[in-house]
């Protein structure tokens, strides 16, 4: 039995690399044609030729010019955009207290992980709304939750996108539109390779199962969260936490 998400159309930002890639992969599996966005095109042209149904689309996610004409392309290629996933993020200069930051890289953290999905869902609603159907995943942190020492622009900025959602499910609500959020703890990423062995520990050391989130489980529930069988939840923020979450 096919599932029901087959012949959908998702698009996925930060598809190049770790959570974006891993649920291209997962809605391609179920027969998904997945549009990737990502501003490293290269090997986003190299990781789509494994994929059955996938355009690779570079973008760079904090020019609203591009990602508005990059959606229309989609549309007009793919007739219509059922799934948007928002994965595209950084962390920016961490492990540092919040009088020694800067005040540009605070800016740019902010323009990528917000402002990045705020457009796309800007120029994606419209689409949804015509077909009275869509799923919305914007990807938080448990830091937007919990606040993480060390990592005031990133806590920050996925603080904003918990807070979108739940305006966003809100406001949608009654369209066949469901929008939510998952905040993840730590998934073992090249963007946490990335990170200093101290604040990886400092993350790591708060989660009760003691390890790091994998790939595989990240994208087993947010293909859960896009599909249309998750009818009856908006606005919320799921939890990939291991047991660190408190609400």
């Amino acid at each position: 039995m096919m599932p029901l998400i087959k012949d959908q159309v998702a698009v996925i930002t930060g598809a190049a690399s770790g959570l974006g890639w891993a649920i291209a992969k997962k809605l391609s599996e179920q027969e998904v044609s997945v549009a990737l966005l990502d501003k490293n095109i290269d090997q986003l042209n190299q990781l789509s030729r494994q994929l059955k149904k996938a355009a690779a689309y570079e973008v760079d996610i904090i020019d609203e010019n591009v990602v508005a004409q990059t959606i229309e392309a989609i549309a007009n290629r793919f007739e219509r955009i059922d799934i948007l996933i928002n994965s595209a993020g950084i962390t920016g200069i961490t492990n540092i207290k919040s009088h020694e930051t800067s005040t540009d890289n605070l800016r740019l953290v902010f323009d990528v992980n917000f402002m990045g999905s705020y457009y796309t869902s800007k120029y994606v609603l419209p689409l949804m709304l015509k077909n009275n159907y869509g799923r919305i995943l914007h990807i938080a942190s448990i830091a937007g939750k919990e606040g993480n020492a060390g990592m005031l622009a990133y806590s920050a900025s996925k603080a904003a996108i918990i807070a979108m959602t739940k305006v966003q499910g809100k406001e949608y609500a009654e369209t066949g539109i469901t929008i939510n959020a998952l905040a993840p703890a730590v998934i073992r990423t090249a963007l946490v390779d990335a990170l200093p062995d101290e604040q990886v520990k400092y993350m790591t050391d708060k989660i009760p199962m003691k390890r790091c989130g994998t790939l595989e489980e990240f994208a087993s529930m947010a293909g859960f969260i896009v599909s249309s069988e998750n009818s009856f939840t908006t606005g919320f923020t799921f939890d990939l936490s291991g047991g660190r979450a408190t609400y």
